[in-house]
């Protein structure tokens, strides 16, 4: 069972979208896609609102995670959190069996 957890960082003056940027530049993001039972970082911007970054973050299981959140790439993340003076709220969501009848709604 696979776990996604959605990151909402919200910003004021593009402080969200150069929080991003600097993930990805710095290499942290590369590193984090790097890391054992890690599925997916990826970071997306509201067509709606500039002023948030939307990361989805995807884990192989809770064990994962768990050692993802123990890595001392926190800190790096939480002192990048502060440089941009972010404030975030969370979605977390569980992989299940997908239904055969999903299927009739996505063109493929």
């Amino acid at each position: 069972m696979s776990i996604t957890v959605n990151i909402y960082y919200h910003g004021q003056n593009g402080s969200a979208r150069a929080f991003a940027e600097e993930m990805e530049a710095s290499g942290i993001a590369d590193k984090i896609k790097a890391e054992e039972g890690n599925l997916r970082y990826e970071y997306f911007i509201p067509l709606k609102d500039g002023e948030t970054i939307l990361l989805i973050d995807s884990w192989k299981n809770q064990a994962a995670l768990d050692t993802h959140h123990d890595s001392p790439m926190m800190k790096e993340i939480a002192a990048l959190r502060e440089k941009y003076d972010l404030h975030m709220e969370a979605e977390r969501y569980t992989s299940a069996e997908s239904d055969p009848d999903d299927d009739r709604f996505l063109r493929k």
